[in-house]
């Protein structure tokens, strides 16, 4: 058997990995590389995939760097099944389809500038209609239940706790009269992450490939970070403040959401409108609600306990252009979660255009912030930033919660892996940079003796 790392090796976008064995050709996860042009210069088929001859596509969840290549099989031939959990096909089909809306105005744009200087147009990676080929594929799987996915090769998914539907997966995989066990643990949830259960592990592999995200270090305790959110909102209910918060639309808009409702069902502030201005979030925010057998039992006995959190009456989701523009006269306290996450684009832009230069807005990043993006000009405490050509002062309150992560930090990934330990698996550190992944392949060797490997771009792994 050998794997081949075709994605998120040395970096943490584009998660890929092609398993083989003389009678099987399985793929896990095919993600989108996401950052600048030379990554994403990436987004192509490996010359080696080919896609004719795949048994069987598995995905651990919906996040475009695990499922945004996807469509890319169905255009080059593709005709197996694509095997996730219910609410992974349902995210990874607003995803993608999102994704495939973005290449379409982003191509149109670069035409025009390439038909100008006389060169000739360039594609999308993938259309809408490549996208629908694509989800016609899903094939549902059930959590903790075993599935033949091709020849001498089971699937087993279980829970991860970093999204909804989410799971890592472990194969068992037969050839030669001997069976391997091969964990894939996709992307890990931390410790006491809204709305979704705790991730689960396994008690044996023969190899295990871990996330290494945030390998070099540990996120601010929840409890913590709950504290400064609270005292954020109650200060700007006091102010009458309009609140506005750069939302990734799927995952940290809902649990920002869940822990508003804990503030407003424990009586420690009166509920007020919270806007949900993103079409996306909007539709997400639905298949949640989709899902209730997914959620931890906090989120379930607050929903029993608490009016407030089964009515959701508070959220006004503002789907159209119209609504989003008429926030503008909407009197504080208020909360306006827009996208996007980074601020790097959509309406959110608008709402700090209006909002930057007035001292009564609160602004609240919730999220990582990339280099170059207006979401880190403001983290960085920039006194003024520039919005479609506008100069705009920075005279808002700008509040940073960085323990809102929906990945597992250091101690975190060092307790997942412990159960898997004493089988001394071959470890293969994914999903990371340099950074992350070093200091936590030395402390797996300092703790349990194993040697990570720390494969690049096109790497084979052999078992």
């Amino acid at each position: 058997m050998k794997i081949t790392l075709h994605g998120a090796a040395g970096e943490v976008t584009g998660s890929a990995y092609l398993v083989e064995t003389d009678r099987a050709r399985v793929l896990v996860d095919f993600g989108m590389f996401q950052g600048g042009a030379r990554t994403e210069a990436k987004n192509v088929l490996p010359s080696g995939l080919d896609v004719p001859r795949l048994d069987a596509v598995l995905v651990t969840h919906a996040h475009l760097d695990h499922t945004g290549r996807l469509p890319l099989l169905t255009k080059a031939g593709y005709a197996g099944p694509v095997l996730a959990t219910k609410a992974t096909i349902e995210l990874a089909g607003l995803i993608l389809r999102d994704s495939a809306k973005v290449q379409l105005y982003d191509v149109e744009r670069t035409n025009r500038r390439r038909e100008r200087s006389g060169k000739p147009p360039v594609e999308a990676l993938y259309t809408a209609a490549d996208v629908e080929r694509m989800m016609e594929r899903f094939h549902t799987v059930e959590f903790h239940t075993p599935v033949a996915v091709a020849k001498g090769i089971s699937a087993r998914y279980v829970e991860a706790g970093h999204m909804l539907g989410s799971a890592s997966i472990e194969l068992t995989v037969e050839e030669e009269h001997r069976r391997k066990i091969v964990v894939f643990s996709g992307d890990l949830g931390p410790t006491g992450l809204a709305i979704v259960r705790e991730a689960e592990t396994f008690k044996r592999a023969d190899a295990v490939f871990l996330e290494s995200t945030y390998g070099d270090r540990n996120h601010k305790p929840m409890k913590e970070t709950l504290a400064e959110f609270r005292a954020l909102i109650e200060q700007a209910v006091r102010q009458k403040a309009r609140i506005l918060v750069p939302a990734f639309a799927v995952g940290r808009t809902q649990q920002i959401l869940f822990h508003l409702d804990e503030l407003f069902c424990g009586g420690t502030v009166a509920p007020f409108p919270v806007y949900l201005d993103s079409p996306m979030a909007i539709e997400a925010t639905q298949i949640y609600q989709h899902h209730p057998d997914l959620f931890d039992t906090e989120v379930r006995d607050m929903q029993r306990a608490c009016d407030i959190a089964r009515r959701h009456a508070h959220v006004k989701p503002t789907p159209t252009p119209q609504d989003s523009m008429a926030l503008n006269s909407a009197p504080g306290p208020c909360c306006i979660m827009a996208g996007s996450g980074m601020c790097s684009a959509g309406r959110i832009l608008h709402h700090l255009r209006h909002g930057l230069w007035r001292p009564e807005t609160v602004v609240m990043i919730v999220g990582f912030q990339g280099e170059g993006t207006l979401g880190r000009q403001l983290v960085d405490g920039a006194a003024e930033v520039k919005i479609f050509g506008e100069t705009i002062s920075v005279r808002a309150q700008i509040h940073t919660l960085n323990g809102f992560s929906a990945h597992a930090g250091q101690g975190e990934l060092l307790k997942w892996f412990q159960s898997l330990a004493p089988s001394k698996p071959q470890v293969v550190l994914t999903h990371g940079e340099a950074r992350g992944r070093e200091p936590l392949a030395e402390l797996l060797r300092k703790r349990h003796g194993v040697r990570p490997l720390l494969p690049g771009q096109g790497d084979v792994v052999r078992l």
